[in-house]
């Protein structure tokens, strides 16, 4: 990619530096540790960032995945929106790279938590208020370290912060744009849908609430946000009632489990300034899941196999693009142009 060459007429340069920092060669990556203070864990990250140093074709393996990043590259030059990334229940903060990678590319940093309690690797909150308000904290303790950071902070746009999740991240994602959750819509759902994978199949935590006065879960800094199958069964007409922030609402079509009549769908008479629809045609829930190398997939069948006429790979083009010209037109003053779809996906605004 050409490097950009300074003018003298301060307005021009000003413009030019801008419109430099959002052409990164390439895209960094690094980690970054806090303690989230409700609940005094500690809640690992990965940051994406965009990096000249970075080769614009590297990789890093990082278990199952193949991350389109080079760790440790120096950052780019400049300021970039924040995009706090958060993650479905039990997955990674590496669990949707893809999209990380390509915020990154187009000038936005990403920190993506790995939710303590409600990981692969350690579920010990799961079903109880330490993960499901704990998720949003931990994600604001994430964004609060992030701008404490001595070489990541200085290139962090302050007044440009936004969320993203998929399925238990896009309910995080929500909570941090201010919705508030009722708990006791979820012993109710599940007498109405016994056995509903991953929601009712299992006995509830016999104590679902551990603090007797939680602090909120809304987090002003978060300006907009796009949320992928968001679990939802939690919100009532009641919950959105105070969140007047932007939001981009993504399905799919077909999810196992999240159905969508119970989530994606009937919140999105709900929600009060959605600013954009779209979901996946035919696809099951995991669809927003990057896809699997062949290996990761004879391993997870059940996360990594799409029906028949799934494209995974289309499907995140046109996801990764929706992401990335939501969050251009809530935080960079440009016009953007529209996303040209594969056809793994239907729009509607």
């Amino acid at each position: 990619m050409p490097r950009c060459a300074p003018l003298r007429l301060p307005l021009l340069f000003a413009t030019l530096l801008a419109a430099c920092a959002a052409q990164a060669d390439g895209v960094g990556l690094g980690t970054l540790d806090t303690r989230e203070p409700v609940t005094g864990t500690k809640v690992p990250a990965a940051i994406f960032y965009p990096s000249r140093e970075a080769k614009a074709n590297a990789s890093t393996d990082i278990g199952p995945y193949t991350v389109q990043a080079q760790r440790d590259a120096a950052p780019a030059d400049g300021k970039f929106p924040l995009i706090v990334l958060s993650h479905g229940h039990l997955g990674s903060m590496y669990g949707h790279h893809d999209l990380a990678a390509e915020l990154a590319r187009h000038g936005y940093i990403v920190a993506a938590p790995q939710h303590t309690g409600d990981s692969y690797d350690d579920a010990s909150g799961a079903g109880t208020d330490r993960a499901l308000l704990g998720r949003a904290w931990q994600a604001s303790a994430v964004i609060d370290a992030l701008l404490a950071d001595p070489r990541i902070g200085a290139h962090i746009d302050a007044a440009r912060i936004g969320a993203a999740g998929f399925s238990a991240g896009g309910y995080t994602t929500l909570l941090l744009l201010g919705a508030q959750p009722d708990f006791d819509l979820f012993p109710k759902y599940c007498a109405q849908h016994p056995g509903m994978p991953e929601l009712c199949d299992r006995p509830l935590p016999a104590k679902m609430r551990t603090f007797d006065t939680p602090p909120p879960t809304v987090d002003a800094r978060v300006r907009a946000g796009f949320a992928m199958a968001p679990f939802s069964i939690l919100f009532d007409a009641d919950s959105f009632r105070s969140m007047q922030r932007p939001v981009f609402l993504y399905i799919a079509q077909k999810d196992q489990v999240l159905a969508p009549a119970d989530n994606g769908l009937r919140i999105r008479g709900l929600i009060p300034n959605l600013a954009g629809f779209a979901e996946v045609p035919g696809a099951g829930h995991y669809v927003f899941l990057p896809p699997c190398s062949a290996a990761f997939a004879k391993e997870v069948p059940a996360i990594c196999t799409d029906a028949p006429g799934v494209d995974r790979a289309a499907a995140h083009r046109d996801i990764n693009a929706a992401a990335v010209k939501f969050f251009d037109a809530q935080f960079k003053a440009k016009t953007v142009a529209p996303v040209q779809s594969t056809g793994q996906v239907k729009n509607e605004l």
